[in-house]
């Protein structure tokens, strides 16, 4: 009920004028956190409001087991969950690339974040964010799903990142 509230209220704002980064300074989130959660995005090719709904149910699940193949070196086992065009982009190459970045910035992996990932829907992707724990700092896993439920992109970023 407490949600369903929250929402009115937000609703209500938004309605009197009151923008994003003001909603967000009242809940103390980031304007587009409170956009993402209370936001009702038009979809500029329809004109209709998108469909936040998540249909992945194992969504988290696939996230994690897909950041740890890659994160392992098993990209034998994470590459059939790959979209073609990740499938082309994502080489061993671009892999260890990326991933001596991350090691310059907080060291070495050391295992998966103690909460849970975090799953949305966005656009038409599935976005799920794993938190990742390294030496020196925590990271997130970001894996996007496509329509398909293929692999659309995979990147490690700051906690932080919206």
């Amino acid at each position: 009920m407490a949600d369903q509230v929250l929402k009115l209220c937000v609703q209500q704002c938004r309605d009197a004028g009151h923008t994003w980064q003001e909603i967000g300074d009242l809940l103390g989130v980031t304007r587009q956190a409170a956009f993402q959660r209370f936001g009702k995005p038009i979809d500029p090719r329809t004109g209709e409001p998108m469909d936040k709904t998540v249909r992945m149910a194992d969504a988290a699940a696939r996230a994690t087991g897909i950041a740890a193949a890659v994160l392992d070196g098993r990209m034998d086992e994470a590459r059939p969950s790959f979209n073609a065009e990740v499938l082309a982009a994502f080489t061993d190459e671009v892999r260890l690339s990326g991933l001596a970045t991350v090691t310059g910035l907080v060291g070495a992996f050391e295992g998966f974040g103690e909460s849970e990932p975090f799953v949305r829907r966005i656009g038409d992707h599935t976005v799920v964010d794993v938190p990742l724990r390294y030496e020196a700092g925590d990271m997130k896993a970001r894996v996007a799903f496509d329509r398909d439920e293929k692999v659309a992109g995979i990147f490690i970023l700051a906690p932080e990142t919206p």
